[in-house]
């Protein structure tokens, strides 16, 4: 099965059929699970007999989408989480103790960000932020009590791209955990753990599911690691639901093919933007001008579906541009089959201070574009009419 390539391994790994034999994975909407015996019971919440014991720990429909995560990424284990951010909070905190340091890369997400300046200090856990650009002074800011180098690639929503081989050999020299969050690029486009990262984290709410539907998040890796993260889960509760489970396993099935034409958009809506006179600038990650284009050419397939651009006249100028769409969606999602445009000075990552805005390139008029699966011609004049109007 492992040698099967990956859009077969996304359509057929699958749980057991059961004595209905259906062709496709039913809804095991259930909170619990019997047992035939005591015995059968004791040995199972003693972990002597592995099965399902209650949805808040396990289901059929998280394993599917478990095991199909990890046989896209090359992880040993995994577990599923209610939402991306859910991933990443139970990731740190399962694995972090209080006095503990880690570096991260400046770039990340808002609520990620808030994690790690507002409410990890309050557990005596600090991070050291280092630019996107500038890989090379992490090691200047290893500590003794350094545990982990974490990092979004491409990130969010500055659509950066950090060199996945040159962090992975910096945290392997060091003894230190490497966690890349993958969401940007999805299994199929970037897998973290070929070039050496120990943990790679998804929110599977994004292209993962693709339709703006549930919400899902999911961290995979080393059998080791994934198990700290899986008892403080089982603890916590931060479980996926079974149906959100089985919407995002059967998501992974066209994962392949509309990522295929979500990067296809993109690339066309990006290679447009840059010879528009009211575009100040463009970053994508297969446009041969972006900073990081060598490095997203070796370590991605193709560039993902998020295009980052800035129109001209600052506030008012991205005013005019929001207020001007007329097909695509003006939303915080992205990764849904529908085009949407956010203001992530506004919204998404409003509550960064302006000099952490300015820090990551975040500008007053810089749009995040997630580009959609309509066609292409529609997306650029949607584009376009609004642009006149700025």
């Amino acid at each position: 099965m492992d040698s099967q390539k990956f859009e077969t391994q996304a359509v057929r790994a699958q749980t057991g059929k059961t004595q209905f034999r259906e062709h496709s994975t039913p809804l095991y909407l259930t909170s619990g699970f019997v047992f035939d015996d005591s015995e059968e019971m004791r040995a199972a919440f003693a972990e002597e007999k592995q099965r399902d014991l209650y949805s808040r720990y396990s289901n059929p429909n998280t394993s599917e989408f478990v095991d199909k995560i990890c046989k896209l990424e090359g992880a040993e284990d995994g577990f599923a989480f209610a939402t991306g951010m859910a991933a990443v909070y139970a990731t740190f905190a399962a694995l972090l103790n209080a006095g503990d340091h880690m570096i991260s890369c400046r770039s990340v997400f808002g609520a990620t960000h808030a994690l790690f300046t507002k409410y990890f200090p309050k557990w005596d856990i600090e991070t050291s932020y280092f630019p996107v650009n500038q890989i090379d002074i992490i090691e200047s800011l290893i500590q003794p009590n350094t545990k982990i180098i974490y990092a979004e690639s491409p990130t969010n929503p500055g659509v950066d791209v950090l060199d996945l081989e040159l962090l992975g050999k910096i945290a392997k020299k060091h003894k230190l955990l490497l966690i890349i969050d993958n969401c940007f690029a999805t299994p199929y486009l970037q897998n973290p753990i070929k070039f050496g990262a120990d943990l790679v984290i998804h929110s599977a709410t994004k292209l993962i599911d693709g339709q703006g539907r549930v919400l899902g998040g999911v961290t995979v890796g080393s059998r080791e690691l994934i198990r700290e993260i899986y008892l403080f889960s089982r603890v916590t509760g931060p479980a996926m639901s079974p149906f959100n489970a089985w919407v995002l396993s059967k998501s992974l099935e066209t994962l392949a093919v509309r990522t295929d034409r979500h990067c296809e958009n993109a690339l066309k809506l990006a290679e447009f933007l840059e010879s528009h006179p009211k575009i100040n600038w463009v970053k994508y990650p297969f446009l041969k001008s972006h900073p990081q284009y060598e490095v997203a050419k070796k370590q991605m397939k193709l560039g993902g579906n998020i295009v980052a651009f800035e129109v001209n006249g600052g506030v008012q100028g991205g005013k005019m541009f929001f207020d001007s769409i007329k097909m695509c969606s003006l939303s915080a999602n992205l990764g849904d089959s529908r085009t949407i445009v956010t203001h992530p000075a506004s919204t998404t990552h409003a509550k960064l201070a302006v000099e952490d805005k300015q820090a990551v390139g975040i500008t007053d008029g810089m749009v995040r574009c997630s580009v959609g699966l309509e066609h292409v011609d529609d997306i650029i004049k949607d584009i376009e009419q609004a642009l006149e109007r700025v």
